[in-house]
């Protein structure tokens, strides 16, 4: 602690002890730099003063004296300035905080009646200058005191800024009295309107007074917060503030419901982070399809992807979330087709407390909440019911939720991709699926082609599985022989490249050399390779391959008009509900 700190009071005292006691007054610090001065010294402030002076005497031994006879006194023997000094007497205390000496005063007396003033009552002179010794180290403490309180404040200050929580601090009034960044940002309180400074702003029914005179603490409690501009719905803790059995108001924590869902979401389903660097295949048609799946991900707009079932709808869904600005956000995949109908809406849209037998103290957030802030994966969307078809277009155009059992519209910032394996223009001229939901999902059309049209990768994708099943299955089986890589290159791969993944790993399974046989494979790739030679052998073309081929033509060649499947379906003499069956019986995209 040193006395500069606080020359300002220091000075201050110096001349009210002059006032006092009609003498010149010199205060140093510890280092004998003169910090304070009246009369005649005070021109040399800051001036250093001997250590063999009577200052430096005193700050060494922290002793009170008086000097009689300056230049005589033994004290002063040893001082550079002896034979120019001119004063008439002399008297030193020490400034003393927890036993250190951290400076002096000194009155100097200039002419006989200042001498006088200084011996005529010793006893009382020493006393004062000891109280002003002590004021001086007790406005040190303060002042010390003073800037740990500060430094203490800025390091709350930047703890609690740093807490991802709203936190208010209120009187028993509930006037804010205290709150940290998150607070602003959540509630977007205006330091220059009182208004908005109040905890019953933010809570409408809550009573501070009930809180601090029943000792009430709440927990994990709802509450919605809304202007005109702004909505905000999360949950809250109050506690109050009780010092030394005294209560001065109440500590409010806010949290926002989309970043505790986001939370418990990333502990609950944990995202596998997913690029295109992990869809094998180097076919023109799928790295077409990746550049396409590449443009849409730096947008928001919904995506509709198509394919057949084990196409890697998921995966594709997967690496345009976490290749777009969303990929902080949460990534919520939901098979509207895995889940009972009355339980798909629920597991979407959520519900309230109450809405239903069963249903949770609290109620339950749905995908759509989950999702908040990312993006909501809607697989299998061709098989959703009509009633929440409605719905789902509602949240599309509105981009709010509504919970079962609810009447509050909850806002999302929520990107939507959406696949299928059926053939969802047929499903709409059904009746099975809503035309307008169609065009909102429809925004970014991908179409995954299936393993039979890009049957140059699979090589690569036989090569990258094979190690994946060595690894999981602890085998070290290098490779196939010609004949089963034929068989592999011939098979239509109805089930994609998910058949193909678990026609490997059976194969690896029943390996017991180092290469895999046609003996290792399943029986079904067997008879089709047979059936493939006895076609080939004798030049014959099965009706199904001569349909495919003219409805390829058909439709390739009328596929610029506005009526395309009309077209087509009359040009091959059928109708169009039987072109659409055929369409998908044979898998034609």
């Amino acid at each position: 602690m040193e006395l500069k700190n606080i020359v300002s009071s220091v000075q201050s005292i110096a001349q009210v002890i002059a006032s006092v006691i009609r003498v010149e007054v010199t205060i140093v610090d510890a280092n004998l730099d003169r910090i304070a001065a009246t009369g005649t010294y005070k021109d040399d402030l800051w001036g250093e003063i001997s250590q063999n002076s009577v200052f430096g005497f005193s700050l060494k031994t922290g002793e009170s004296f008086i000097i009689e006879n300056p230049r005589k006194n033994k004290v002063c023997l040893q001082c550079e300035n002896r034979e120019t000094c001119k004063e008439y007497a002399e008297v030193c205390c020490p400034i003393k905080i927890k036993g250190q000496t951290i400076g002096v005063i000194g009155l100097v007396a200039l002419d006989e009646n200042q001498k006088n003033e200084l011996m005529k009552n010793r006893n009382n002179l020493m006393e004062f200058l000891n109280r002003m010794a002590d004021l001086i180290a007790t406005k040190l403490l303060e002042k010390e005191t003073t800037e740990k309180v500060k430094i203490l404040a800025k390091e709350l200050e930047v703890v609690l800024d740093s807490v991802d929580k709203g936190i208010i601090v209120s009187n028993q009034y509930g006037d804010f009295l205290h709150w940290n960044a998150k607070a602003v940002e959540l509630f977007r309180i205006d330091e220059k309107h009182e208004k908005t400074r109040n905890v019953k702003q933010i809570i409408k029914h809550i009573s501070i007074e009930d809180i601090l005179k029943n000792n009430i603490e709440i927990k994990n409690k709802e509450f919605r917060y809304e202007t005109k501009e702004y909505y905000v719905r999360g949950v809250f803790d109050a506690k109050q503030i009780i010092v030394e059995e005294k209560k001065f108001g109440v500590i409010f924590t806010f949290s926002n419901i989309s970043e505790i869902l986001n939370v418990v979401n990333d502990i609950t389903t944990p995202s596998i982070v997913t690029t295109f660097d992990n869809i094998i295949g180097e076919s023109d048609c799928i790295n077409k399809v990746k550049i396409d799946a590449q443009k849409a991900a730096m947008s928001n707009s919904t995506v509709l992807i198509q394919g057949e079932s084990g196409t890697g709808k998921e995966l594709f869904a997967r690496a345009i979330h976490f290749y777009g600005s969303r990929a902080k956000g949460p990534f919520i995949p939901i098979n509207c087709a895995a889940i009972p109908e009355q339980l798909l809406e629920s597991e979407l849209f959520g519900y309230e407390e109450g809405a239903f037998t069963g249903s949770k103290r609290g109620g339950k957030a749905g995908k759509f909440e989950l999702a908040n802030k990312g993006t909501i994966f809607l697989d299998e969307i061709g098989d959703m019911p009509l009633h929440l078809q409605v719905k789902l277009l509602r949240v599309l155009q509105e981009y709010t939720v509504e919970r079962i059992g609810g009447n509050k519209c909850i806002p999302m910032d929520v990107r939507i991709i959406a696949a299928t394996n059926k053939n969802l223009d047929q499903r709409v001229l059904e009746g099975e699926f809503r035309e307008d939901l169609f065009y909102r999902l429809n925004v970014i059309p991908i179409y995954i082609p299936p393993l039979r049209e890009r049957k140059e990768d699979i090589s690569i994708l036989v090569e990258k599985i094979l190690t994946k099943c060595n690894g999981k299955l602890g085998k070290i089986v290098k490779g196939f022989d010609e004949s089963t890589l034929d068989i592999f290159l011939r098979h239509k791969w109805p089930g994609n490249v998910r058949e193909l993944e678990n026609t490997i790993e059976y194969a690896v399974n029943m390996c017991g050399y180092n290469l895999i046989s046609e003996v290792d494979i399943p029986n079904r790739l067997k008879v089709k390779k047979d059936k493939v030679i006895v076609e080939t052998v004798e030049g014959i073309t099965p009706i199904e391959e001569l349909e495919i081929r003219e409805i390829k033509k058909a439709l390739k060649y009328y596929a610029n008009t506005q009526q395309a499947i009309s077209n087509s379906a009359k040009a091959l003499g059928i109708s169009r509900a039987t072109l659409y069956r055929k369409i998908k019986t044979y898998h034609i995209e």
